[in-house]
């Protein structure tokens, strides 16, 4: 499997930043990066050294253009993408500083990825060869149009032996169709093999008791016996889940933040340990990191799930200390991380 592809599905968009950590009113420079909760999946699938291919739709001009050679330059495949609409989806992000929090605006109303249909992705040719499909909660709340092209992508992902990962992603700023996401995202999660999320997004989907992670530094004992109650409610009500993955992570001011997860599959809880990210450099993209480490791990490490949860918690802290949505580590780095001690000494 460590040699097939890995195909991921959603948005990409422009995201357009005030330098320095001004707010939108300060400033008349924008800095351009690309990203989407998909696309930084597959570029960090791709730095470790996977095959990954990221599937969307994108306008046939100069900027769609440069979002994929963007892509490409990261090693991700991109030879499904469809090439329809008018427009790239944008999104303003005002970074948070201290105690002021971030914001984000989004301006993608019309674009090409909201105008796809069922039927404008061949999925079965996507899929010949691949081994694993991933997608969030995100691409499902654009429309519902894109909800049914995800439905689309999943069940023709499960009736060709595909895993089919799922990310809830809750957007709540995107979710204005007229339907819920207690209403679109379950019939879908019960298709997939590994569900992803945070314990807030998860409590939207399924009714059971949470705990919350108030981790203030590193020793912070997890409520272990929670969150595997918790996750047996998960699995419970998705029997085809062979693996639930709560990400944890608790915002003590703009630039401390405290990250962990657990994996819950064959019937127990794994827990990785607590890092104590100080500072955060940029924290967009922190949760796909987790997603893309765990995709990773349990690919590369199928019989230590231990060791996919690990490496999947030091991906996604790495991820704090580099500005952009792409994490931009390799295997090698995130594994170091993973089996050595915390420390920014210089590698020399």
């Amino acid at each position: 499997m460590k040699n097939e592809r890995i195909v991921s599905f959603g948005e990409i968009m422009m995201r357009l930043t005030p330098p320095d950590k001004l707010r939108f009113n300060q400033t008349d420079v924008l800095q351009v990066n690309y990203g989407g909760s998909e696309a930084n999946v597959a570029v960090s699938l791709a730095n470790f050294g996977l095959r990954s291919e990221f599937v969307t739709a994108l306008p046939a001009n100069r900027v769609a253009d440069a979002c994929l050679d963007d892509l490409r330059g990261c090693n991700v495949s991109t030879p499904h993408i469809v090439r329809c609409g008018e427009r790239l989806g944008l999104y303003y992000m005002e970074e948070s500083a201290a105690l002021r929090t971030s914001h984000v605006v989004y301006d993608r109303t019309g674009s090409s990825f909201a105008t796809l249909r069922p039927g404008d992705i061949d999925w079965r040719e996507v899929f010949e060869g691949a081994a694993w499909f991933h997608w969030s909660g995100i691409a499902a709340a654009v429309s519902a149009e894109t909800a049914a092209v995800c439905a689309e992508a999943v069940r023709t992902a499960r009736e060709m032996g595909l895993t089919v990962s799922c990310d809830i992603n809750f957007r709540k700023n995107l979710w204005r169709y007229g339907k819920s996401i207690g209403e679109v995202l379950p019939p879908m999660m019960e298709q997939c093999d590994v569900l992803f999320g945070t314990d807030d997004e998860f409590r939207k989907v399924v009714d059971a008791d949470f705990p919350d992670f108030a981790a203030r530094d590193a020793s912070y004992e997890l409520d272990t016996a929670g969150y595997e109650r918790a996750a047996r409610a998960v699995a419970e009500r998705f029997p085809r889940c062979r693996a639930v993955v709560f990400a944890l992570r608790n915002v003590l001011s703009a630039t401390h933040h405290l990250i962990s997860g657990t994996l819950y599959t064959g019937g127990r809880l794994l827990r990785t340990r607590v890092y104590d990210v100080d500072p955060v450099v940029d924290c967009l993209g922190v949760g796909d990191a987790f997603v893309a480490g765990l995709i990773y791990g349990l690919v590369v490490h199928s019989d230590d799930a231990q060791a996919a949860l690990d490496f999947g918690a030091a991906a996604c802290a790495l991820k704090n200390t580099v500005p952009g949505d792409y994490n931009r580590f390799s295997a090698e780095e995130v594994r170091a991380l993973a089996a050595g001690p915390l420390n920014g000494r210089i590698a020399r």
